[in-house]
């Protein structure tokens, strides 16, 4: 028997290892970031990360895309408007695990059952963060405390940027 729980040990910390955070990426499944461009200077960017991701990470992935568009299109600072973070019980609140098993004898034989079963489920809250950013060409004006270098941006936030493997 001792030998049936350590592999059902083994099992669950492998299960557990498969539900990890949302890395920066474009949305998939629902997850990662997106964007949608309204004016020539400005875009809806929105990031939304699964439970096992912070809000403090959903909101610097926010921030980065916003710096990463602001330079692709030519602009050196921008400004996030309208911006809203927002923690959203779901239905589509990360990977979910589950493990049974069973044991038991018939006609002098005993069995041993294991089911495994993963999927996408309700508990927990996935975050999501969305602003307008409005982009800038020249350098940020001194005299408003909202306006954002995007190069700079880019570079402070860099370290903290997982991407999926």
């Amino acid at each position: 028997m001792k030998t049936k729980q350590l592999i059902l040990c083994g099992l669950i910390a492998l299960l557990s290892a498969c539900a990890t955070a949302t890395p920066y990426q474009p949305a998939d499944q629902g997850y990662g970031y997106s964007e949608q461009k309204l004016e020539s200077n400005r875009y809806r960017v929105s990031f939304v990360g699964s439970s096992k991701t912070s809000r403090e990470t959903v909101q610097n992935y926010l921030i980065y895309r916003a710096a990463e568009l602001t330079l692709a299109n030519g602009y050196d600072y921008f400004v996030l408007a309208g911006r809203d973070a927002a923690a959203e019980p779901g239905t589509r609140s990360g990977s979910r695990t589950g493990v049974s098993f069973g044991l038991g004898s018939f006609g002098g034989s005993t069995g041993f059952g294991l089911g495994i079963g993963t999927g996408i489920g309700g508990g927990g809250e996935d975050f999501r963060a969305q602003a307008d950013v409005l982009m800038y060409q020249g350098d940020k004006p001194e005299d408003r405390s909202d306006a954002l270098s995007a190069a700079e941006v880019k570079a402070n936030l860099e370290a903290g940027i997982r991407r999926p493997n």
